[in-house]
Protein backbone atom coordinates (compact mmCIF):
# COMPACT_ATOMS: atom_id res chain seq x y z
CA UNK A 1 0.00 0.00 0.00
CA UNK A 2 3.00 2.17 0.82
CA UNK A 3 4.37 1.91 -2.99
CA UNK A 4 1.13 2.14 -4.33
CA UNK A 5 0.70 5.66 -2.51
CA UNK A 6 4.28 6.67 -2.95
CA UNK A 7 4.27 5.70 -7.03
CA UNK A 8 0.62 7.75 -7.52
CA UNK A 9 2.11 11.11 -5.11
CA UNK A 10 5.08 10.84 -7.72
CA UNK A 11 2.68 10.79 -10.66
CA UNK A 12 0.74 13.92 -9.62
CA UNK A 13 3.97 15.67 -8.86
CA UNK A 14 5.16 14.79 -12.69
CA UNK A 15 2.13 16.50 -13.58
CA UNK A 16 2.37 19.64 -15.19
CA UNK A 17 0.43 22.93 -13.28
CA UNK A 18 -2.19 23.94 -15.41
CA UNK A 19 -3.48 27.68 -13.94
CA UNK A 20 -5.80 29.73 -15.63
CA UNK A 21 -4.08 32.57 -17.28
CA UNK A 22 -6.37 35.76 -17.63
CA UNK A 23 -6.77 38.16 -19.85
CA UNK A 24 -4.52 40.94 -18.11
CA UNK A 25 -1.49 38.54 -18.52
CA UNK A 26 -2.09 38.21 -21.86
CA UNK A 27 -1.99 41.60 -22.20
CA UNK A 28 0.86 42.19 -20.32
CA UNK A 29 2.61 39.80 -22.49
CA UNK A 30 1.87 41.01 -25.54
CA UNK A 31 2.66 45.02 -24.66
CA UNK A 32 5.84 45.13 -25.76
CA UNK A 33 7.79 48.28 -25.75
CA UNK A 34 8.80 49.65 -28.81
CA UNK A 35 11.06 52.85 -29.35
CA UNK A 36 9.86 55.15 -31.48
CA UNK A 37 12.12 58.20 -30.93
CA UNK A 38 15.68 58.73 -28.77
CA UNK A 39 17.33 61.97 -28.23
CA UNK A 40 20.41 62.31 -25.81
CA UNK A 41 20.10 65.96 -25.10
CA UNK A 42 16.87 67.82 -24.27
CA UNK A 43 16.46 70.82 -21.85
CA UNK A 44 13.44 71.09 -19.26
CA UNK A 45 12.03 74.62 -17.98
CA UNK A 46 9.79 75.69 -15.07
CA UNK A 47 7.30 77.82 -17.08
CA UNK A 48 5.08 80.05 -15.35
CA UNK A 49 1.01 79.55 -15.65
CA UNK A 50 -1.00 80.42 -18.13
CA UNK A 51 -3.08 83.12 -17.39
CA UNK A 52 -5.30 83.87 -20.86
CA UNK A 53 -6.30 81.48 -23.78
CA UNK A 54 -3.34 82.67 -25.87
CA UNK A 55 -0.49 80.26 -26.64
CA UNK A 56 2.93 79.64 -25.14
CA UNK A 57 5.80 81.70 -26.32
CA UNK A 58 9.44 80.70 -25.70
CA UNK A 59 10.47 83.91 -25.28
CA UNK A 60 8.27 84.13 -22.01
CA UNK A 61 11.06 81.56 -20.32
CA UNK A 62 14.63 81.74 -19.67
CA UNK A 63 16.13 79.76 -22.54
CA UNK A 64 19.79 79.88 -21.20
CA UNK A 65 18.58 78.52 -17.17
CA UNK A 66 17.07 75.33 -18.00
CA UNK A 67 15.91 73.29 -14.84
CA UNK A 68 16.93 69.82 -15.97
CA UNK A 69 18.98 67.95 -18.45
CA UNK A 70 19.12 64.75 -19.59
CA UNK A 71 17.79 62.27 -22.57
CA UNK A 72 14.49 61.77 -23.81
CA UNK A 73 12.98 58.70 -25.41
CA UNK A 74 9.52 58.22 -27.04
CA UNK A 75 8.24 54.31 -26.97
CA UNK A 76 5.56 52.56 -27.93
CA UNK A 77 3.47 49.86 -25.52
CA UNK A 78 -0.08 48.48 -26.85
CA UNK A 79 -2.30 51.35 -27.21
CA UNK A 80 -0.20 53.63 -25.32
CA UNK A 81 2.31 55.98 -26.86
CA UNK A 82 4.80 57.49 -23.58
CA UNK A 83 7.22 60.03 -23.78
CA UNK A 84 10.16 59.41 -20.73
CA UNK A 85 12.61 61.89 -19.46
CA UNK A 86 15.68 60.37 -17.96
CA UNK A 87 18.93 60.63 -16.60
CA UNK A 88 21.52 60.58 -19.36
CA UNK A 89 24.02 57.99 -17.11
CA UNK A 90 21.91 56.18 -14.38
CA UNK A 91 18.93 55.60 -16.95
CA UNK A 92 16.43 57.39 -13.57
CA UNK A 93 12.87 58.25 -14.27
CA UNK A 94 12.43 62.36 -14.26
CA UNK A 95 8.98 63.13 -15.75
CA UNK A 96 6.71 61.09 -18.22
CA UNK A 97 3.72 61.89 -20.29
CA UNK A 98 1.07 59.29 -22.31
CA UNK A 99 -0.42 60.12 -25.56
CA UNK A 100 -3.95 58.60 -25.25
CA UNK A 101 -6.77 58.19 -28.02
CA UNK A 102 -9.78 59.96 -26.53
CA UNK A 103 -7.45 62.23 -23.91
CA UNK A 104 -5.97 65.51 -24.62
CA UNK A 105 -2.34 65.56 -26.96
CA UNK A 106 0.17 65.72 -24.21
CA UNK A 107 2.05 68.31 -26.44
CA UNK A 108 1.52 71.71 -27.40
CA UNK A 109 3.99 73.68 -29.59
CA UNK A 110 4.54 77.39 -28.92
CA UNK A 111 4.09 79.93 -31.37
CA UNK A 112 7.68 81.59 -31.62
CA UNK A 113 9.92 78.94 -32.01
CA UNK A 114 10.05 75.36 -33.89
CA UNK A 115 12.57 74.16 -30.92
CA UNK A 116 10.03 74.25 -27.79
CA UNK A 117 7.07 72.26 -26.80
CA UNK A 118 5.13 72.23 -23.45
CA UNK A 119 4.91 69.12 -22.22
CA UNK A 120 1.83 68.13 -19.57
CA UNK A 121 3.31 65.32 -17.69
CA UNK A 122 1.39 63.08 -14.89
CA UNK A 123 2.35 61.25 -11.90
CA UNK A 124 0.77 59.14 -9.47
CA UNK A 125 0.37 60.94 -5.95
CA UNK A 126 -1.26 59.09 -2.95
CA UNK A 127 -3.23 57.49 -5.70
CA UNK A 128 -4.51 60.44 -7.24
CA UNK A 129 -2.93 61.29 -10.93
CA UNK A 130 -1.31 64.56 -10.75
CA UNK A 131 -0.76 66.66 -13.82
CA UNK A 132 2.36 69.37 -14.66
CA UNK A 133 3.06 71.82 -17.65
CA UNK A 134 6.97 71.90 -17.95
CA UNK A 135 8.50 73.82 -21.17
CA UNK A 136 10.53 71.29 -23.81
CA UNK A 137 13.50 72.51 -25.68
CA UNK A 138 15.46 70.71 -27.95
CA UNK A 139 19.00 71.56 -29.00
CA UNK A 140 18.39 71.27 -33.33
CA UNK A 141 15.77 71.26 -35.20
CA UNK A 142 16.14 68.20 -36.83
CA UNK A 143 15.13 66.43 -33.21
CA UNK A 144 12.55 68.96 -32.87
CA UNK A 145 11.09 67.46 -35.92
CA UNK A 146 11.92 63.91 -35.60
CA UNK A 147 9.89 64.06 -32.02
CA UNK A 148 6.79 65.33 -33.56
CA UNK A 149 6.72 62.92 -36.60
CA UNK A 150 6.77 59.50 -34.04
CA UNK A 151 3.96 61.00 -32.04
CA UNK A 152 1.77 61.67 -34.97
CA UNK A 153 3.12 58.36 -36.53
CA UNK A 154 1.52 56.94 -33.21
CA UNK A 155 -1.91 58.15 -33.77
CA UNK A 156 -2.22 57.39 -37.11
CA UNK A 157 -1.54 54.05 -36.35
CA UNK A 158 -4.41 54.08 -33.48
CA UNK A 159 -6.63 55.49 -36.14
CA UNK A 160 -5.96 52.53 -38.31
CA UNK A 161 -6.48 49.92 -36.50
CA UNK A 162 -9.56 51.71 -35.31
CA UNK A 163 -10.69 51.45 -38.61
CA UNK A 164 -9.97 47.80 -39.06
CA UNK A 165 -11.96 47.21 -36.21
CA UNK A 166 -14.80 48.74 -37.33
CA UNK A 167 -14.58 46.82 -40.39
CA UNK A 168 -14.28 43.81 -38.65
CA UNK A 169 -17.31 44.55 -36.25
CA UNK A 170 -19.62 45.35 -39.24
CA UNK A 171 -18.72 42.52 -41.62
CA UNK A 172 -19.37 40.06 -38.85
CA UNK A 173 -22.37 41.64 -38.04
CA UNK A 174 -24.21 41.53 -41.56
CA UNK A 175 -26.05 38.46 -42.49
CA UNK A 176 -23.96 36.25 -45.06
CA UNK A 177 -25.82 34.81 -47.45
CA UNK A 178 -25.56 31.33 -48.11
CA UNK A 179 -25.50 29.67 -51.33
CA UNK A 180 -24.24 26.02 -50.40
CA UNK A 181 -27.15 23.43 -51.86
CA UNK A 182 -29.38 22.05 -49.30
CA UNK A 183 -30.27 18.17 -48.47
CA UNK A 184 -32.40 17.72 -51.75
CA UNK A 185 -31.94 20.37 -53.94
CA UNK A 186 -30.35 20.22 -57.31
CA UNK A 187 -29.14 22.36 -60.17
CA UNK A 188 -30.60 22.23 -63.88
CA UNK A 189 -28.73 23.99 -66.77
CA UNK A 190 -30.45 23.34 -70.00
CA UNK A 191 -28.48 23.54 -73.00
CA UNK A 192 -29.58 24.58 -76.36
CA UNK A 193 -28.50 21.85 -79.47
CA UNK A 194 -26.10 24.46 -81.90
CA UNK A 195 -26.00 23.93 -85.16
CA UNK A 196 -22.58 23.72 -87.67
CA UNK A 197 -23.86 26.97 -89.10
CA UNK A 198 -24.60 28.42 -85.97
CA UNK A 199 -21.19 27.68 -84.83
CA UNK A 200 -19.51 28.72 -88.35
CA UNK A 201 -21.20 32.08 -88.43
CA UNK A 202 -19.74 32.59 -84.81
CA UNK A 203 -16.56 31.84 -85.91
CA UNK A 204 -16.82 34.05 -88.35
CA UNK A 205 -18.28 36.98 -86.66
CA UNK A 206 -15.86 36.34 -83.90
CA UNK A 207 -12.95 37.03 -86.38
CA UNK A 208 -14.53 40.02 -88.11
CA UNK A 209 -14.25 41.21 -84.67
CA UNK A 210 -10.43 41.23 -84.33
CA UNK A 211 -9.81 43.23 -87.65
CA UNK A 212 -10.09 46.36 -88.79
CA UNK A 213 -12.84 48.56 -90.44
CA UNK A 214 -10.92 48.77 -93.44
CA UNK A 215 -10.42 44.16 -93.49
CA UNK A 216 -14.28 43.61 -92.15
CA UNK A 217 -15.38 45.67 -95.79
CA UNK A 218 -13.19 43.30 -97.84
CA UNK A 219 -13.29 39.96 -95.73
CA UNK A 220 -17.11 40.49 -95.85
CA UNK A 221 -17.65 40.96 -99.60
CA UNK A 222 -15.11 38.04 -100.17
CA UNK A 223 -16.77 35.22 -97.48
CA UNK A 224 -20.47 34.64 -99.61
CA UNK A 225 -18.71 35.05 -102.85
CA UNK A 226 -16.68 31.82 -104.53
CA UNK A 227 -14.10 32.28 -106.79
CA UNK A 228 -15.03 30.32 -110.52
CA UNK A 229 -12.52 27.94 -111.69
CA UNK A 230 -10.65 29.46 -114.55
CA UNK A 231 -11.69 29.06 -118.20
CA UNK A 232 -9.31 26.12 -120.40
CA UNK A 233 -6.59 27.63 -122.46
CA UNK A 234 -7.74 27.76 -125.84
CA UNK A 235 -5.32 26.57 -129.15
CA UNK A 236 -2.09 29.03 -129.53
CA UNK A 237 -1.64 29.97 -133.09
CA UNK A 238 2.08 29.63 -134.55
CA UNK A 239 1.73 33.76 -134.70
CA UNK A 240 0.65 34.49 -131.26
CA UNK A 241 3.19 31.46 -130.00
CA UNK A 242 6.17 33.20 -131.88
CA UNK A 243 5.42 36.71 -130.66
CA UNK A 244 5.43 35.50 -126.61
CA UNK A 245 8.74 35.52 -125.47
CA UNK A 246 10.05 32.82 -124.10
CA UNK A 247 12.01 34.42 -121.15
CA UNK A 248 8.25 34.70 -119.08
CA UNK A 249 7.60 30.80 -119.61
CA UNK A 250 9.22 28.01 -117.57
CA UNK A 251 11.72 26.02 -118.48
CA UNK A 252 10.03 23.32 -119.78
CA UNK A 253 8.23 25.04 -122.11
CA UNK A 254 10.63 27.32 -123.31
CA UNK A 255 12.56 23.90 -124.63
CA UNK A 256 9.52 22.82 -126.35
CA UNK A 257 8.72 26.45 -127.64
CA UNK A 258 12.04 26.45 -129.24
CA UNK A 259 11.93 23.34 -131.26
CA UNK A 260 8.49 24.07 -132.32
CA UNK A 261 9.80 27.44 -133.61
CA UNK A 262 12.50 26.06 -135.16
CA UNK A 263 10.65 23.13 -137.06
CA UNK A 264 8.41 26.39 -138.07
CA UNK A 265 11.39 28.40 -139.23
CA UNK A 266 12.84 25.67 -140.93
CA UNK A 267 9.20 25.06 -142.98
CA UNK A 268 8.75 28.57 -143.94
CA UNK A 269 11.84 28.98 -145.35
CA UNK A 270 11.58 25.53 -147.36
CA UNK A 271 8.39 27.05 -148.50
CA UNK A 272 9.90 30.37 -149.59
CA UNK A 273 12.42 28.38 -151.79
CA UNK A 274 10.09 26.57 -153.26
CA UNK A 275 8.16 29.63 -154.39
CA UNK A 276 11.66 31.22 -155.71
CA UNK A 277 11.89 27.52 -157.28
CA UNK A 278 8.69 27.84 -158.93
CA UNK A 279 9.09 31.56 -159.93
CA UNK A 280 12.03 31.07 -161.15
CA UNK A 281 11.06 28.10 -163.99
CA UNK A 282 8.29 30.35 -164.18
CA UNK A 283 10.21 32.88 -165.97
CA UNK A 284 11.80 30.70 -167.79
CA UNK A 285 8.88 28.91 -169.84
CA UNK A 286 7.38 32.35 -170.42
CA UNK A 287 9.79 34.21 -171.79
CA UNK A 288 10.18 34.54 -175.67
CA UNK A 289 11.98 32.64 -178.21
CA UNK A 290 15.28 34.50 -179.30
CA UNK A 291 18.20 33.04 -180.37
CA UNK A 292 20.12 35.84 -180.14
CA UNK A 293 22.63 35.34 -177.42
CA UNK A 294 21.62 31.41 -177.48
CA UNK A 295 25.30 29.87 -178.50
CA UNK A 296 23.86 26.63 -179.21
CA UNK A 297 21.33 27.55 -181.65
CA UNK A 298 23.92 29.81 -183.55
CA UNK A 299 25.96 26.25 -184.06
Amino acid sequence: MDQASSSSNMEEDKKPSTDPVTVEDNEEREAIEIALFQVPECYVYLIPPRKTAASYRADEWDVNKWAWEGALKVVSKGEECIIKLVDKTSGELYAQAFLREGEPHPVEAVIDSSRYFVLRVEEMIGGRVRHAFIGLGFRERTEAYDFQAALHDHMKYLNKKKTAEEMEQHFQNTSSVDYSLKEGETIVIQLKNRSDKDIKSKVVEKSLSNLSLEDKGKSIEAIPSIIPPPPPPGPLSPVTTAQKSPSSLPPSLRLQKSSEQHDLDTKREEEEKKEDLEAKDGGVEDAPDDDFGDFQAAG
